[in-house]
């Protein structure tokens, strides 16, 4: 039974390609999680194919939720709410957790609680794993440090590439934001220019492994987009068609009128295309870090600085990323709150652990609860 005074979240999130649940503790202690991943379904595609997607949602949610609580060693009566990401992301994935979320919610008597998956992002880095020995529970994690509030938040993934001012829990507001490509998703575009599988980030991130800086400027020197001074937003497409161009040189009309280019990924040797890919990830990176910069100064101006910074977001995982701005928040006196790799991706421990914060804040859903492709900006 749950003891009182404990909350214990399911969480369930399906907004993309992935289908995962997780039963979350005081939103922050993992108690049991399951996550099933598509990407060898969308591989051949070098890309999510949307109804692919929902239609795996619907194949596999049903394990996925009964492992997730079998995992964590309680009874789904045990539960102290429903909370589902219902935004932003592929609607027809989305409708697929929405639905059992709310039908979970609505059999167990519980309150059901709608997520903005970005967001959620944020309050990934406090997630912690409990200890185990031989499956069994033997002692709780270390309790996350209480949040340095106000922090700046940044969120880095295949559809969003966001910085945050995060005031309190529950409200953060938007500073900036991508015009065009996500970085995670100019990863991915960057990856099938490079002749790689998918998904992209980790593929490139294997291929640049090694390669210094020099080296990659030294093959080619990829532009850097600031969009003028003092812009807080992102813009990618830019270095992803001069890494195309870079790769496969400048297309040229051909007798019949049409454009083809003089060379593909495939003449390039590899050492060159493992210059390219670091070439790309450090132009990537130096962008990120740089608005980051901008955020602080604006936060300062403000009279609100931060007390930390915090990331979110499959890109998170990025070795190379969370090194630059580790270092770049410690040589500031800022705290870097990083989420541990497991939980960059999607995942329902994060899920549930927004939804422990919507839960004492007395924002509850009802079964109207709608599924929405956008968020606000």
């Amino acid at each position: 039974m749950s003891r009182p005074g404990r909350s214990l979240i399911l969480g369930i999130e399906t907004s993309c390609d992935e289908t995962a649940a997780a039963v979350v503790e005081n939103g922050w202690l993992v108690r049991g999680a399951r996550v099933a991943t598509q990407h060898e379904l969308h591989r051949p595609y070098g890309g999510v194919v949307p109804e692919l997607a929902s239609r795996a949602h619907v194949d596999v949610l049903t394990p996925t939720l009964a492992g997730a609580i079998e995992a964590s060693g309680v009874d789904a009566a045990d539960l102290t709410a429903i909370a589902v990401g219902n935004r932003p992301g592929l609607v027809g994935s989305l409708v697929v957790g929405v639905a059992a979320a709310k039908a979970m919610s609505w059999s167990l008597g519980v309150p059901l609680l709608g997520v903005d998956h970005v967001l959620a992002h944020l309050v990934a880095a406090r997630l912690r794993e409990p200890a185990k020995v031989s499956g069994t529970f033997v002692a709780a994690a270390e309790a996350p440090d209480t949040p340095d509030l106000p922090q700046l938040g940044l969120v880095v993934s295949g559809g969003h590439t966001s910085l945050y001012a995060v005031p309190d829990a529950g409200s953060p507001r938007v500073l900036g934001s991508t015009l065009d490509d996500a970085v995670g998703e100019a990863f991915d575009k960057a990856a099938k220019i490079l002749g790689l599988g998918h998904p992209g980030g980790p593929a490139i991130e294997r291929l640049a492994a090694g390669v210094t800086r020099e080296a990659a400027d030294a093959r080619v020197r990829l532009p850097r987009s600031l969009l003028g001074r003092g812009s807080l937003d992102f813009s990618f497409s830019g270095l992803k068609t001069a890494l195309l161009y870079a790769v496969r040189g400048q297309p040229e009309k051909g007798p019949d009128g049409k454009t083809r280019f003089p060379r593909s990924e495939a003449d390039l040797p590899e050492a060159e295309r493992a210059a390219l890919a670091a070439a790309f990830q450090f132009a990537a990176v130096d962008v990120i870090v740089k608005k980051l910069g901008r955020a602080l100064e604006a936060l300062a101006a403000e009279g609100t600085p931060p007390g930390a910074v915090v990331l979110g977001g499959g890109v998170s995982a990025n070795r190379h990323l969370r090194e630059r701005v580790t270092a770049w928040a410690e040589a500031r006196g800022l705290p870097c709150r990083l989420p541990a790799p497991a939980h960059c991706v999607d995942n329902g421990a994060m899920i549930a652990a927004a939804g422990h914060d919507l839960l004492l804040a007395g924002d509850l859903a009802d079964l109207r609860l709608p599924a929405v492709s956008t968020g606000p900006r």
